[in-house]
């Protein structure tokens, strides 16, 4: 028995890129609805948001159903935290606010098995196929199909990124725009030179080591992101979607509303 090919892992060796959506629903169905859609992967957030273990088993098993990946933003700080997403058969994890190369050596010891690192062994949970994978293979596959990338989020950790990036055990860096605006004193400010200069860089660095260049942002800025060289790239979030959807209908129905209060439109059929 094999262990499940990692969809973004797949189109990325083979020199494609990968579509991801964040998924701040906590629901199985909002995540198999995403998945249905067609995207890479799903961006499950632990990091900032409430949903328990049995959530996001349903959202990880929901995506699967579609052979859609999942990669988990852990919480900092427990190697449990770490790999319970791995574990419960995510495609992935990604690891926020990786500030130097320690806490890399630190993260890939935790979530990599022997010979890379030494994470705590198991098996006996979905990605293991409960006990029913070879053990060798199980431990093999992991470090094959599973991806660790790195969030890049803060200036502090740039003069330390060319050595992460070399890591053996670690697949990528995940540029994060948000935070590192912060960082600079310029929250929100996309455009500032100092958040484009960094930005290129993780791209720049990942593809120099044949790692995975990640990020997100607007689905309109995705021609200047893939010039950059980032082939991973989340496009947008459940709650934007929605957001904006049910913002569009009851702008609609305001304005019929007042149009017909007006008598700008003719009285309808009572229902």
């Amino acid at each position: 028995m094999k262990m499940r090919t990692s969809r973004v892992l797949a189109k990325l060796r083979s020199g494609n890129s990968a579509s991801c959506l964040k998924v701040n629903i906590g629901d199985g169905q909002a995540a198999e609805i995403a998945a249905i859609a067609g995207f890479d992967c799903l961006w499950i957030d632990q990091e900032h948001l409430a949903q328990d273990w049995s959530v996001l088993n349903a959202q990880i098993w929901a995506a699967k159903s579609r052979d859609v990946d999942v990669m988990v933003r852990v919480p900092r700080g427990s190697y449990s935290g770490y790999v319970k997403p791995l574990e419960m058969d995510a495609a992935g994890i990604l690891v926020p606010h990786i500030m130097n190369l320690e806490e890399a050596k630190q993260v890939v010891q935790m979530t990599r098995f022997y010979p890379v690192g030494k994470r705590a062994i198991d098996g006996g949970s979905a990605d293991g196929a409960y006990t029913n994978m070879d053990f060798h293979a199980y431990l093999r596959d992991s470090n094959e199909q599973k991806f660790v990338i790195l969030q890049i989020e803060d200036p502090e950790v740039l003069p330390d990124i060319d050595a992460i990036a070399a890591l053996d055990g670690v697949d990528g860096l995940f540029f994060g725009p948000g935070d590192f605006s912060q960082g600079i004193g310029a929250p929100g400010e996309w455009g500032h030179p100092r958040l484009i200069e960094a930005r290129k860089l993780v791209a720049e660095v990942a593809n120099k080591y044949g790692k995975i260049a990640a990020t997100s942002g607007s689905i309109d800025s995705l021609d200047s992101f893939l010039e950059m060289g980032y082939r991973f790239v989340n496009v947008g979030a459940d709650v934007v979607g929605l957001s904006t959807y049910c913002k569009g209908l009851i702008d609609r129905f305001a304005k019929s509303s007042a149009d017909q209060s007006s008598g700008k439109l003719s009285p309808g059929k009572p229902y």
